[in-house]
């Protein structure tokens, strides 16, 4: 199993004007993000618009970038849903010659317990090919896996390798590091919480920041699993009014503005996202001339 330390990044998709596929635009991002430094892709998570892209959409965007990224880095799969059959049908269609490992979020809207939560994590595993990465947002899903649960489940399957967590629970969080079986490991969801998690034995993030700001940000992520904190503080200051901004409107239609002003993609979402307002917009190109990124 590949070691999912340091940076990943949660790609967004690209559109044109009509709402299209944006590819020229994706492949400049691919690119982009590798050549700044991220250890690995994360590929049609929600940052990707993903419940907004049909399967036929979802499966060409998935080879394009598998074909432009020539095995240069992993890529994890999202594949996630509220219909335990449907996911691990889905995952069965993964071809794993090109994904390394699945990303699957929490089952959202009706908020399963957490014997639920453990059964279709179950079923998954038992089901994949491919080695899993818990997903916990309770802030989108509307449910939380518990420590307890997170830790049954890495402890019963060796398949399930790690959890991006975005609770924002840090007493939480601490515990499953503090518990957690050896090979399983803590992955931060939370771009403004990466620093202090890494600080107490997460291993990375999975980044929204990292589209627009991959140089920076994975050298923060960086130095911080190398113990320099003091010099990691900095960039973590100098990245953080930025993260607010890129998440004061939703995601990922702020990062997508960003990358607009950074000429990177244009700013088109899919409906029921759009465009941030004029004003935020503004407050995101001046932190980007105020953090010397050439725009």
């Amino acid at each position: 199993m590949k070691n999912y330390k340091g940076t990943g990044v949660a790609l967004v998709t690209p559109f044109n004007s009509d709402k299209s596929i944006d590819y020229e635009s994706l492949q400049k991002l691919v690119e982009y993000v590798i050549n700044g430094g991220v250890d690995y892709l994360v590929v049609m998570g929600t940052t990707a618009e993903n419940p907004t892209l049909n399967s036929i959409e979802k499966q060409s965007v998935i080879k394009f970038i598998v074909e432009k990224n020539n095995k240069r880095v992993p890529i994890v799969l999202g594949v996630g849903g509220y219909d335990t059959n449907a996911v691990i049908e889905n995952i069965k269609q993964v071809n794993v010659n090109e994904i390394d490992a699945i990303l699957s979020v929490t089952p959202y809207y009706n908020k399963p317990n957490q014997n639920g939560l453990y059964e279709h994590f179950s079923a998954i595993t038992k089901n994949s090919p491919l080695p899993i990465i818990l997903y916990n947002v309770p802030g989108r899903t509307g449910v939380n896996i518990s420590a307890s649960t997170t830790l049954n489940l890495a402890k019963n399957f060796n398949n399930i390798i790690a959890i991006k967590e975005a609770s924002g629970n840090i007493e939480q969080i601490m515990e499953i590091i503090e518990k957690k079986p050896i090979g399983f490991e803590v992955i931060s969801g939370d771009d403004r919480l990466t620093l202090p998690l890494v600080s107490v034995g997460a291993i990375g993030v999975i980044s929204v920041v990292a589209n627009a700001l991959p140089k920076d940000y994975s050298n923060m992520v960086k130095l911080s699993l190398e113990g320099k904190f003091l010099e990691a503080k900095k960039l973590h200051y100098k990245l953080l009014e930025f993260n607010r901004l890129i998440f004061a409107e939703g995601s990922p239609a702020g990062v997508k503005c960003a990358l607009k002003k950074l000429n990177i993609i244009k700013n088109y979402l899919r409906l029921p996202l759009v465009p941030v307002s004029d004003e935020l917009s503004m407050k995101i190109e001046n932190i980007l001339k105020k953090s010397n990124i050439k725009l």
